[in-house]
């Protein structure tokens, strides 16, 4: 099986992409290594997967629609995995414009050449999508009105560019709705990095909300597994939460953090950000259900793994 795998130098994507090669697949990926954060920590997640001859890397971006021409009638790809997209609620409050031509254009540039060609395309979807909504844990079935953040609704808009080209061109796709991951080779801009980093180095935390927000932290290798079993489950359409489905406060993340270094957090204080959500909560009936999926990595296990990996490699920020 051939598959296509956007994005895939990234955190999910390169983790994704040395399972998928460890199961047999041979594997496209297409990603611009844009300068979101240090390109090199991009190209050291791939070097495993270069290693190995049913890998293939190609340099480019997803609003290309001419490269993309060229890559689907070069390669008799099978499925598509499109985690490609301008990443993070704060920065896209700042360049909105960048993040709908990415995020959403480019979702339609990849799904207009996947249309009439593959048996399956997957969506890396966010839990953003549920915004402000009060109703908890977040399902499916929930009405999504109250975004908060250009990110939140590009993600929408192209869970509804899934819905059309699945309805107008029998094309199976699934939206996975992803909650807060973290592990190795996270985004250096990420919680769990930044406040890793920091305690380490002993530099000072700027904690929102006194750390009394609440994310469904989800483990990367539990994400990959969900992934992997939405390949195996193919449907006409469907919206599906991966998630911990346990709640944690960010206070509690940075005890965690401060157990597994060994350190005491310096923190400053400060009121949440625009664009920034009191809670995240995944109902995961639906995965269960339909993929057989639970998730197998508590807060408390993934930390030390992440801490671990953290301590190990030697290119660790920007």
């Amino acid at each position: 099986m051939k598959v296509l795998v956007t994005g895939g130098a990234g955190f999910i994507g390169s983790n994704l992409c040395e399972k998928l090669l460890k199961g047999g697949k041979q594997v496209i990926v297409l990603d611009d290594f844009n300068d979101f954060y240090n390109p090199e920590i991009k190209k050291r997640n791939l070097k495993n997967c270069l290693k190995n001859k049913s890998f293939t890397l190609i340099e480019g971006d997803i609003r290309d629609k001419e490269l993309l021409k060229k890559i689907f009638s070069e390669n008799k790809i099978e499925k598509v995995i499109h985690l490609a997209a301008r990443a993070g609620v704060r920065p896209s409050l700042l360049n909105s414009e960048l993040y709908f031509d990415v995020n959403v254009k480019g979702t339609k540039n990849l799904l207009e050449e996947s249309c009439k060609k593959i048996n399956q395309f997957i969506f890396a979807s966010s839990s953003s999508v549920y915004g402000l909504n009060k109703k908890i844990p977040f399902s499916e079935e929930d009405k999504v009105v109250s975004q908060v953040s250009p990110y939140a609704k590009t993600k929408l808009e192209g869970e509804k560019l899934c819905r059309e080209f699945s309805e107008k061109y029998s094309l199976p796709v699934t939206c996975l709705r992803f909650f807060t991951v973290y592990g190795p080779r996270n985004r250096p801009d990420m919680a769990v990095f930044k406040f890793t980093e920091s305690i380490i180095k002993e530099k000072k935390i700027t904690l929102f909300a006194e750390g009394k927000m609440k994310r469904d932290f989800t483990f990367v290798e539990d994400i990959v597994d969900g992934i992997i079993k939405a390949m195996e489950n193919v449907f006409d359409f469907e919206i599906i939460n991966l998630g911990n489905n346990t709640p944690h406060e960010v206070k509690e993340l940075i005890k965690l953090i401060e157990k597994n270094t060994g350190k005491e957090a310096s923190i400053k204080n400060e009121k949440a950000p625009d664009g920034d959500v009191p809670i995240t909560f995944a109902d995961i009936k639906k995965a269960k259900k339909l993929l057989d999926w639970k998730p197998e990595t508590s807060l408390q296990k993934g930390i030390k793994k992440f801490v671990e990996w953290f301590k190990n490699n030697s290119i660790n920020s920007v």
